[in-house]
């Protein structure tokens, strides 16, 4: 069965990005991770609408100017880091003969998660799910102790505006209805 991608312009995208053999090596070199970004901005125009990196794997959503693009940011973020992380990281790493074939390397498991936003529940329950992931994995038992994602700066600036829960966002349409909500800040890099 072959497994086919939606590309929807307008939609937000929901991704999920894990090192091979899950490897926990992206707090380590976290700088390295965030210059990634920072390069495939320069690529291409997208938002960072949430995020968390855990020292295995990263969720986030982004919303993309291009939808077909979104498979391209991915792979630049993951290539840029690939070419220059330290070996140290993962040289112990089993390599299978395929994937040397291939020219895999060994940081990042081959492909990644994707799925396509469809409206305003399944946005905040993708946001719950990035919020609560460090807790769930059993990093910190609060989520406000885990300083890599976009949880603290948005729970920091909604208290501010004591507007738990107001989302708009690019147009959702669901049920015949026209429906928009927008998040309350962007993650920054």
């Amino acid at each position: 069965m072959t497994y086919r991608r939606i590309f929807l312009d307008g939609y937000c995208y929901y991704l999920t990005m894990v090192t091979h053999e899950r490897n926990p090596i992206l707090i380590e070199n976290i700088e390295l991770l965030r210059e990634s970004f920072r390069y495939a901005k320069t690529l291409f125009s997208f938002k960072i609408e949430e995020i968390v990196i855990l020292p295995d794997h990263i969720h986030m959503i982004i919303e993309v100017e291009h939808a077909k693009e979104y498979p391209k940011i991915i792979s630049s973020i993951k290539r840029y880091f690939s070419k220059r992380c330290n070996p140290k990281f993962y040289e112990d790493l089993f390599q299978s003969h395929s994937r040397n074939r291939q020219g895999y390397n060994l940081v990042w498991q081959k492909r990644f998660y994707e799925h396509t936003i469809r409206d305003e529940k399944d946005y905040r329950t993708k946001v719950q799910y990035i919020h609560n992931n460090p807790v769930k994995h059993g990093w910190v038992e609060n989520i406000n102790d885990w300083q890599y994602g976009s949880y603290t700066r948005r729970f920091d600036h909604v208290k501010r505006q004591n507007q738990i829960g107001t989302f708009k966002h690019s147009k959702y349409e669901f049920n015949g209805h026209d429906k928009k909500f927008e998040t309350s800040i962007q993650f920054k890099l």
